[in-house]
């Protein structure tokens, strides 16, 4: 049976995300962000195309790094204001059953001990939806906002990174066996203080001694999302992604980036298919080939170029507006993200070139075309890369999103690549087609925990 495509719908908790610019277009609606009405509408919209999770992203700090001022973030609203993506999904969970939600959150700036409660808070209120996309932080302006000259060194955060990730699993995973909780009002027992442990640690990074605050939610330790693709960011995948989010721009080197995150699972002890590969994307569909061009014409008229490379300047911290349109650009290693820098290090880039690349204000690969093209580019793209799934960026909003699902979903239907409905279960059951929500056995979180055992006979006691 031929894979189907897993599928999450990309956005972020402000008004610019990817596809820059496009919040003039007179039928966007980006500008309503603020709104709990955009936010369950859009989840709304997103189960009725069976669409697997919504990846929330989000960003800490600001793009100051493209004439090294704000003017141009500000003025295009490149993802800034930037409101908080958790607080969202409350309000989304409760007018959906299916939906999961992918949220972005930095680790250098949120202590453990309490984001660990948060995620189970939200766990227990999505009935099991939930995933975490980790990230590390890449900006000196989030640096210096948080009371840092700069940020920590690339490797080195992924080393601080290692160990909040055993803070956590010994918090999610290791802190309430499963049976602690017994809610026996006869006995007046609520939990066993037996079956809960305190969790010491006492590392480098971290220093946490005390109990996790929330007892165990459906999946423990959410879905465990993933984007670095350097080589110390391989070596995280592959000790604890669930998921991983590439970047692609040919179907060459993402065949060769899925591979290597394969062979790091692998390396690391685990199952290579068990983890799943996602590659953000951009479509622009409509009933005919000619109105799809059309309306990729239309999009074009209100994106921003220079917005997209503002955006880009930080990805890389380089300052493109040094350049003259055709002077080559000085490739310089530097602390931001590798995979961005590694981009302008393997080819000979000018700013002329980065302005035709984000002519529709974002760099991601863009399909356009009827809803059979699209639907057999995709399935080319999944059968030629070993992807599993997309991240659907928005172009304008909700049309981009509702188009991709009245016409791009039911061809895929019809070639048996896409979902007729959804499974019952946790994020984690739906996406692995499993049986069971939490961490696999061959996964490093699962060696936390805290293991069920037998009630004691006669009255339940203190230990």
């Amino acid at each position: 049976m031929a894979k189907q495509i897993l599928l999450n719908a990309f956005n972020m908790n402000c008004i610019g995300h990817i596809n820059h610019g496009l919040w003039t277009h007179p039928r966007d609606t980006s500008t309503q962000y603020k709104t709990l009405d955009y936010w369950t509408d859009l989840a709304r919209l997103l189960e009725r195309g069976l669409f697997d999770g919504l990846f929330i992203a989000d960003i800490i700090g600001t793009y100051d790094v493209y004439g090294q001022s704000l003017d141009v973030t500000l003025k295009e609203s490149i993802q800034l204001p930037v409101n908080d993506p958790l607080l969202l999904v409350s309000a989304m969970a409760a007018v959906t059953r299916h939906l999961g939600f992918g949220l972005t959150a930095n680790l250098t700036y949120e202590a453990p001990y309490l984001f660990a409660r948060r995620l189970s808070t939200l766990d227990h209120l999505s009935n099991g939806r939930v995933g975490w996309n980790i990230v590390t932080g890449y900006l000196d302006s989030a640096a210096r906002a948080m009371g840092l000259e700069q940020q920590p060194e690339h490797d080195r955060r992924y080393d601080q990174a290692d160990e909040y990730l055993q803070v956590l699993y010994k918090l999610l995973e290791g802190s309430w066996a499963d049976d602690a909780v017994v809610a026996d009002r006869a006995q007046r027992v609520y939990a066993r203080p037996d079956r809960v442990r305190k969790v010491e640690h006492h590392g480098e990074f971290y220093k946490v001694e005390g109990y996790h605050l929330c007892e165990p939610s459906p999946q423990r330790t959410p879905v465990l999302f993933q984007a670095g693709s350097s080589a110390r960011g391989l070596a995280f995948a592959g000790n604890h992604a669930e998921c991983v989010f590439i970047s692609g721009q040919e179907k060459a080197a993402t065949r060769a980036q899925v591979d290597k995150v394969r062979a790091a699972a692998q390396a690391a002890g685990r199952d290579p298919q068990a983890v799943k590969v996602f590659m953000g994307i951009t479509v622009i569909v409509a009933a005919t080939e000619d109105q799809a061009h059309a309306l990729h014409a239309e999009y074009l008229h209100y994106a921003s170029a220079e917005a997209g490379v503002a955006h880009f300047a930080s990805s890389t911290g380089i300052d493109f507006s040094r350049y003259e349109l055709d002077e080559p650009i000085g490739f310089a290693k530097g602390n931001a993200i590798q995979s961005a820098t590694r981009q302008l290090q393997d080819s000979a880039w000018t700013r002329r070139r980065l302005l035709e690349q984000h002519a529709l204000g974002g760099r991601y690969v863009t399909l356009v075309g009827d809803p059979g093209q699209v639907a057999e580019q995709l399935i080319g793209w999944l059968d030629d890369t070993g992807l599993d799934g997309f991240n659907l960026t928005r172009t304008v909003t909700p049309e981009s999103f509702e188009a991709f699902i009245d016409l791009v979903v039911p061809e895929l239907q019809r070639r048996g690549r896409y979902k007729t409905g959804y499974a019952e279960g946790t994020l984690r059951e739906k996406l692995f087609a499993s049986d069971h929500p939490h961490l696999p056995a061959d996964h490093p979180g699962s060696s936390y925990r805290n293991t069920p055992t037998p009630a004691p006979t006669g009255a339940l006691h203190h230990a």
